[in-house]
């Protein structure tokens, strides 16, 4: 069906391109596809291996774009039309329910040096085959982190939706780990802030991958006038990281796309948790659900918390 009704869209001329996945290299891949014809929309896949958040690809496009979108890309899509990014007749949204996307790295990690040649998933099973091994595993297990306590599997908004809706997810306590990071002591949750940080290479592939990462001139590449130090020194390195979950508060919609491309494994996702949480007590928002809503960090309400003034 997803192939079919692209087709249609680019037969018809509706849209100039469409954002979608198609089949990676490597076993447990996808990649992104952009695809401006409908003789190759047979390219085209979708399948629990499509982690990659599209809507990095649509700040800066002038032309009609039709994108595949997952629950939390439609977030990102949506925070992007609140900023001016792109507008809502720009961009023609198929929807596609998700019931989570599988985390590679713990496949890679359960099998270990095996080389897997093919993977596939059905019937709740992850199926996979190497030269001399097949292994199956549960895909509820391999769930990425985010996934796992995803509350909008289904998208909020679309022009076009792929498939039956799928059961939101109930009675997840989505905060759970972050209550436990907040009850530990401030020398215990700096102890754990400098352990993840240190990790850092500086590469920025977390701020490259954030779909609300979009500025021309980002500060830290700035040298006149010089905000942060570009060193991996500890200070350096931690400011980086500060600065960019505050860049991001009230923004973040938790698609994990930061962690994925994090190739040192640090758990970025725990500090903007922690931020999103903050931010929902607050202001009682939750990024990415509504076009006309306002963000509460580019907006000002009498009734906003000021205990901060002192």
């Amino acid at each position: 069906m997803l192939k079919e009704e692209v087709k249609r869209l680019l037969d018809g001329k509706q849209v100039e391109l469409v954002i979608g996945y198609e089949k990676g290299t490597l076993a447990l891949r996808t990649t992104p596809s952009f695809i401006t014809s409908a003789d190759d929309v047979e390219r085209l896949v979708w399948n629990e291996f499509c982690e990659n958040n599209l809507a990095k690809y649509l700040p800066g496009r002038k032309e009609k774009v039709a994108i595949v979108a997952k629950g939390c890309d439609v977030r990102s899509i949506v925070g992007l039309i609140q900023e001016g990014q792109i507008t809502r007749e720009q961009i023609f949204i198929i929807g596609i329910p998700c019931e989570g996307i599988i985390d590679r790295r713990k496949i890679e990690s359960r099998l270990g040096k095996k080389e897997i040649l093919e993977a596939a998933c059905e019937n709740g099973k992850i199926l996979l085959r190497g030269e001399d091994f097949q292994e199956i595993l549960k895909k509820d297990d391999f769930l990425y982190d985010s996934c796992k306590v995803c509350k909008y599997r289904n998208p909020i908004v679309f022009d076009l939706l792929i498939g039956d809706r799928v059961p939101e997810s109930g009675g997840i306590d989505e905060y759970a780990e972050i209550r436990e990071f907040e009850a530990k002591s401030a020398d215990e949750r700096w102890l754990h802030f400098q352990k993840e940080i240190s990790k850092c290479i500086r590469c920025y592939a977390c701020r490259n991958a954030c779909p609300l990462c979009y500025c021309e001139w980002c500060l830290v590449d700035q040298s006149q006038p010089r905000w942060i130090g570009v060193t991996d020194n500890p200070s350096d390195v931690g400011i980086f990281h500060l600065f960019r979950v505050f860049h991001v508060a009230g923004r973040c919609v938790d698609c994990g796309a930061c962690s994925r491309a994090c190739p040192m494994n640090i758990d970025l996702r725990w500090l903007l948790k922690k931020m999103e949480k903050d931010v929902k007590e607050l202001f009682g928002y939750e990024a990415g659900l509504s076009v006309e809503e306002v963000p509460p960090l580019a907006t000002f309400k009498e009734e906003d918390p000021q205990d901060f003034i002192k």
